[in-house]
């Protein structure tokens, strides 16, 4: 594991949670904390799915960066959900 890789996980988990944020506005936690949170789930994403992904695509960097702002953007909107619910 390199620093490319994990800056890849990071960056694109925060861009997919900002992403889940503005396709869902009422579940949105913020600017900050979807980036942080999207940053956390791109990280678990990448090293969990990257390897998968990256035979699907054929290429490590596609894989890494698909799973991990897919993951990025559905960390976010789940803990959106579980607060909304929480408060209710």
């Amino acid at each position: 594991m390199d620093v490319t890789s994990l800056l890849v996980q990071l960056v694109s988990g925060a861009v997919g949670g900002n992403v889940g944020g503005a396709i869902n506005k009422s579940k949105s936690l913020g600017p900050m904390l979807n980036s942080i949170l999207g940053a956390v789930g791109g990280l678990g994403g990448g090293q969990l799915l990257g390897g998968t992904l990256a035979d699907v695509f054929g290429n490590a960097t596609a894989g890494t960066a698909t799973a991990s702002g897919v993951v990025g953007l559905l960390l976010p909107l789940i803990v959106g959900m579980l607060k909304s619910k929480s408060q209710a």
